[in-house]
């Protein structure tokens, strides 16, 4: 998949609007990933500087840290589902047909989407009652809007296997009538 400088109305390409905002989200999740770690890192700098040079840090980078962090490793395991180089153990493909491939993949992609959405329903849970006991960050500020960043991306990473599993019963279907 490469960058065209066409708007996907003018691609030409069936899917040209599903592929452009392919590349949007792409696009959003890679420079998020990089604002969180540009700014971890030289919060974390900073905060070392300050403790060794001055004898005290920022009251509120440590949990400013611990929050990146947690946004960092969710968006990173939807961008992993993205391109799908999450961890897999995969002993069976060496000796399985194309066929037997795929079918082994579109069940690995359904436990996954299972899996997903069972920590995504969890998380939602953790985010309510975070809402609901009125925890705190920063001193003053709800917790909550900050943790909502793990059921939006067990969601996604369900919505892509999802995706992944219609692509490939598709292409399936596609194979079983050529032959």
């Amino acid at each position: 998949m490469s960058w065209s400088p066409q708007s996907p109305d003018q691609s030409g390409e069936p899917g040209g609007l599903l592929q452009w905002a392919g590349r949007i989200g792409r696009g959003l999740e890679n420079l998020l990933l990089a604002i969180i770690l540009f700014a971890m890192i030289g919060l974390a700098a900073y905060q070392v500087m300050l403790r060794n040079v001055v004898g005290t840090g920022i009251g509120w980078a440590d949990e400013a840290l611990r929050l990146m962090v947690l946004w960092a490793a969710i968006i990173g395991a939807v961008a992993a589902s993205r391109d799908n180089v999450h961890l897999r153990i995969d002993l069976l493909s060496r000796f399985l047909s194309r066929t037997g491939r795929m079918v082994t993949a579109i069940i690995v992609d359904l436990f996954t989407v299972a899996v997903a959405g069972v920590l995504a329903w969890y998380s939602w849970e953790f985010v309510a009652e975070s809402r609901e006991f009125g925890d705190q960050i920063f001193g003053e500020l709800p917790v909550w809007p900050f943790q909502t960043v793990l059921p939006a991306g067990f969601v996604l990473i369900a919505y892509r296997y999802l995706i992944a599993v219609g692509s490939r019963l598709l292409a399936l279907s596609r194979r079983g009538s050529q032959s």
